[in-house]
């Protein structure tokens, strides 16, 4: 082994409101969809805010029970600084539990696997670290909202 494994450290924590999902259509036999964002709240050792209410997440849903996300929406940090998020990854249950969690259905976050890649874009300065450092994500899907664990990889 030439490195050691990376670490994975919690950087902050997000809860994303959302609005019922908007269906766009059959493509390449996926159901293709968009969620809006409504806001939610962010915080972290290091910096917190509020979600601002733009933004969706836009899903291609396989019949296999893969959904690939792509959401892009903004941070605002509480001492002003905007930071643009684009939070792509995926979501793997089985085909009922897939089910159940588009039509809005709670579901525990054990029966899937939800995995993110967000990419940060921020002015320089005191939060530009996000631009200078790898994260994953981790999700759970609610009714109507999203967390998501951001750990920064070490």
């Amino acid at each position: 082994m030439i490195d050691p494994i990376p670490s994975l450290d919690l950087a902050f924590s997000i809860r994303v409101e959302v609005a019922a999902p908007v269906e766009t259509g059959g493509i390449d036999g996926r159901r293709h969809r968009c969620v809006p964002i409504l806001g939610g709240t962010f915080e972290g050792a290091r910096l917190r805010g509020t979600v601002l209410p733009l933004g969706a997440d836009w899903q291609a849903i396989a019949p296999d029970g893969l959904t690939e996300v792509d959401a892009r929406y903004v941070l605002l940090t509480d001492d002003g600084v905007p930071i643009e998020v684009r939070n792509r990854g995926m979501r793997v249950a089985s085909p009922e539990v897939s089910e159940r969690l588009a039509r809005g259905e709670p579901v525990e976050p054990q029966h899937y696997y939800f995995r993110t890649h967000p990419r940060f874009t921020v002015a320089a300065g005191s939060h530009d670290w996000l631009r200078r450092t790898l994260f994953v994500g981790v999700g759970i899907r609610r009714p109507d909202h999203v967390l998501v664990s951001i750990y920064a990889v070490g």
